[in-house]
């Protein structure tokens, strides 16, 4: 299944290295989600109570779901160094960036990414470096509603067959709450994506809560975060 994040985000490549493609998005939003990610990894060990047995192991294995061009993943790597991520895309172009990111900022704690189709089972794709329900976190960003809702179903089921017992998954993006799309800007840009593919726009967080349950995941928080988008975070169950 093709999924792209090219057709509505604004792309923009690094002069010094051809294969570094830059999404503005991506590096206005990261401070925020890291702030998120620090409230239960800390680097100095301090976590919240939902973390807590999850974070006493070092060093914490962490899957990113469609890491898009790696800007995320190397900067959350370099600021929460007992995290190990294994970055992972469908588009092969953003494969080539996040190596390149990962070369350009000399982190140590990031695999190479591998290729992903969320859509498939996971034993389709699981890398070598995760088995069944040993991933500590796992975190996908700005997926869910540029992509069909089999790739909302693909990802829970992957959580809840990767994540270890008290494992985070953390899913940041724009949601509606309850059937209400709000503030107007994201009604019009639930209008706007949802015109250029019928099978897009945004989720519900209802929604994504069910689709949790079915795969042993509970919802523990929700985060209201800048430019009116939301951070879940659920914990796997058993």
């Amino acid at each position: 299944m093709n999924i792209t994040k090219k057709n509505y985000m604004n792309v923009e490549t690094v002069s010094s290295d051809s294969s570094m493609i830059i999404f503005p998005s991506a590096d206005r939003n990261k401070e925020a989600i890291l702030d998120v990610l620090m409230k239960y990894f800390s680097p100095k060990g301090g976590v919240s109570s939902a973390a807590e047995n999850v974070n006493k192991e070092s060093p914490v294995q962490a899957l990113e779901i469609s890491s898009g061009t790696g800007q995320h993943v190397t900067y959350f790597a370099s600021h929460i160094p007992q995290i190990v991520w294994q970055p992972s895309e469908y588009d092969k172009d953003y494969m080539k960036s996040i190596s390149a990111y990962i070369k350009q900022t000399g982190v140590t704690n990031v695999l190479p990414p591998i290729h992903v189709d969320i859509t498939q089972p996971v034993e389709d794709w699981m890398p070598s470096t995760l088995s069944l329900n040993s991933c500590h976190l796992m975190l996908n960003v700005n997926l869910i509603h540029i992509s069909p809702w089999q790739c909302a179903i693909g990802l829970m089921k992957a959580a809840g067959k990767l994540l270890r017992k008290e494992g985070l998954l953390f899913m940041y993006g724009p949601m509606s709450v309850h059937g209400v799309i709000s503030p107007e800007s994201n009604v019009t840009f639930d209008r706007s994506l949802r015109s250029q593919n019928s099978s897009w726009g945004l989720r519900d967080i209802d929604d994504i809560e069910t689709l949790a349950t079915e795969n042993q995941l509970k919802l523990h928080e929700v985060v209201d975060m800048p430019a009116n988008n939301k951070t879940l975070v659920f914990v796997k169950q058993t």
